[in-house]
């Protein structure tokens, strides 16, 4: 059956160019399948965009390379609290696969894989397509965990939005904050670690914090949260009371925010038996791996599949290599930014392992910037090394409280040219 696919005059074009430029480049080593070496990548976000440009680019067209992602467009899960704040346009999030299939020749099939088989080393597709491998890269993101938070499942997420899928969930989240009754009552369930973007939920709050201040001044914003503490606990506390005296509540375990359920229907948060009438209702439930590194059983049983430090390949089979927010690889955080540089590593490995190209030694960088209100920007982070158990931080960073109006500018400005940065990144 034909693959549903992205078609580009340029990308035909482009095809050709890199299809002629196999005669001259380096000999493909140990094609499962016969002929050209063939990757597939599964996920078209920050790892698996970044993985099949990086790939497709380094191999100088030896290797074949198809992304396979069901979303014609990739709205980007972080900056999208900052389109919940007002500080950007649902737009300004949005990116097209068009590049990486015109100027690099990547075969991008927008469809959902429906089972890998590892034996025989091929993908199958909703529409009826398989297609074999000689490496495959896994970077589907995040799942949910069913039955997380009891009274919600992904059957409420238009009553009751996680948000932490970018898109339509963003959007619905904002149309929920604005029509807010005045005085009215916003909560968040926070999820429990491990969970993409740590600092991600607490961001959030501060931004509809900033629309509510504006809008609905005399709101209330309350947090149910499972955790003793939180990333950049601190900073953001620091700021709610600067910015946001009296308007932002949080009720951590010991105060009963880990015993809780949600009622959808009625639009009520219990906690510790009580039940608490609420207006908006953020639902940020337990993740886990994507659901086809699941069903691919490479998560040895729990929630993230275990992989090499070195090039991410996963300790179940080293044909596959599974990247950012699937992957249980040590020290490092679940965002874009870690996605992004795990799979510049995997890539070069890959390359190396396909076309007998050099390999270099495994490093990694994070950092994750976060708004807190306007200009008023704050970052951790740090390095990283590969070791034997696993990716190890080298020393990072953190703002400080009490930091000047022009270091805070300055954070924020930065995080600005980041995100121009990583887009150009991973989609060329």
């Amino acid at each position: 059956m034909t693959l549903r696919r992205t078609i580009h005059r340029r990308g035909f074009l482009g095809g050709t160019i890199a299809a002629a430029s196999t005669l001259s480049a380096p000999m493909v080593m140990g094609a499962a399948h016969g002929g050209m070496a063939k990757v597939v990548v599964v996920g078209g976000g920050a790892g698996g965009a970044t993985a099949a440009r990086y790939i497709a680019r380094d191999s100088a067209g030896a290797v074949e390379v198809t992304l396979i992602e069901p979303s014609r467009d990739y709205y980007t899960c972080f900056f999208s609290n900052l389109y919940l704040g007002g500080f950007r346009e649902i737009d300004t999030l949005r990116h097209s696969y068009g590049t990486l299939a015109s100027e690099y020749g990547i075969n991008v099939v927008h469809d959902w894989v429906t089972g890998i088989d590892r034996d025989a080393r091929t993908v199958s597709t909703a529409n009826g397509a398989t297609l074999p491998y000689d490496r495959l890269v896994l970077s589907p993101g995040i799942d949910f965990k069913d039955g997380a938070v009891p009274g919600w499942d992904v059957s409420a997420q238009n009553a009751m939005p996680h948000a932490y899928k970018a898109g339509s969930q963003t959007e619905l989240l904002r149309a929920q904050v604005l029509a807010m009754p005045e005085g009215g009552t916003f909560a968040m369930v926070a999820p429990p670690n491990p969970y993409r973007c740590p600092p991600g939920p607490y961001e959030r709050v501060s931004m509809v914090a900033h629309v509510l201040r504006e809008t609905n001044p005399t709101a209330k914003i309350l947090i149910a949260d499972p955790k003793e503490s939180f990333s950049k606990q601190g900073l953001f506390e620091e700021g709610w009371q600067t910015h946001y005296p009296g308007m932002i509540e949080r009720i951590g375990p010991e105060a009963g925010g880990g015993n809780l359920e949600v009622d959808p229907a009625a639009m009520t948060l219990t906690i510790d038996g009580e039940a608490i009438p609420v207006d908006v209702c953020n639902v940020i439930p337990a993740m886990t791996a994507g659901r086809i590194v699941q069903q691919a059983d490479l998560t040895g049983g729990g929630d993230w599949a275990p992989v090499s430090a070195y090039d991410l390949s996963s300790t179940v089979d080293p044909a596959i290599h599974v990247l950012g927010d699937s992957a249980a690889q040590g020290e490092m955080p679940k965002s874009g930014f870690a996605a992004n540089s795990q799979a510049k590593v995997a890539a070069n490995a890959i390359v190396a392992e396909l076309t007998g190209s050099t390999a270099f030694p495994a490093r990694f960088s994070n950092t994750c910037w976060s708004l807190i209100d306007t200009e008023d920007g704050v970052k951790v982070g740090a390095t990283y090394e590969a070791t034997d158990e696993g990716i190890k931080s080298l020393g990072g960073f953190v703002s400080e409280t009490g930091e000047s109006e022009e270091v805070r500018a300055a954070t924020y400005r930065e995080s600005l040219g980041w995100y121009t940065s990583i887009i150009t990144d991973m989609f060329g």
